[in-house]
């Protein structure tokens, strides 16, 4: 499975962006599908899963009500909608695909990692 995450970008606080989550290769439709992410200096942390049909969504408390997770599994793509931005929002946005679609959204427990894009929000 290989997994390219594109959109990120700069935006002033209050902004908002769209990333994406193109997959290749594998059963997409049958993965679950986080976002992490991870700031200079800190660990990787989840952000945002959605389960294999999406039925099910989790977020971190941080982001609850600014960024909404979403999946297009004709498209094999899934996106974060992230509004409101902060800087602390400010970091390496990774997508990854778990091969159990109930995921527990753990870093370690995904299997599949994308290459990050960056996303840097100024005040």
């Amino acid at each position: 499975v290989q997994l390219q995450a594109s959109g990120g970008g700069s935006v002033q606080a209050g902004g908002s962006l769209r990333l994406s989550c193109a997959a290749s290769g594998g059963t997409f439709s049958m993965y679950g599908m986080g976002w992490f992410r991870q700031a200079p200096g800190k660990e990787r942390e989840f952000v945002a899963g959605i389960t294999w049909r999406g039925g099910r969504t989790s977020y971190a408390d941080s982001v609850k009500d600014r960024l909404t997770i979403s999946r297009d599994n004709a498209a094999k793509t899934v996106y974060l909608q992230m509004d409101s931005l902060t800087p602390e929002d400010t970091a390496v946005y990774y997508c990854a695909a778990d091969l159990w679609p109930y995921s527990s959204w753990s870093v370690e427990g995904m299997d599949y990692w994308g290459k990050g894009t960056q996303v840097t929000v100024s005040s």
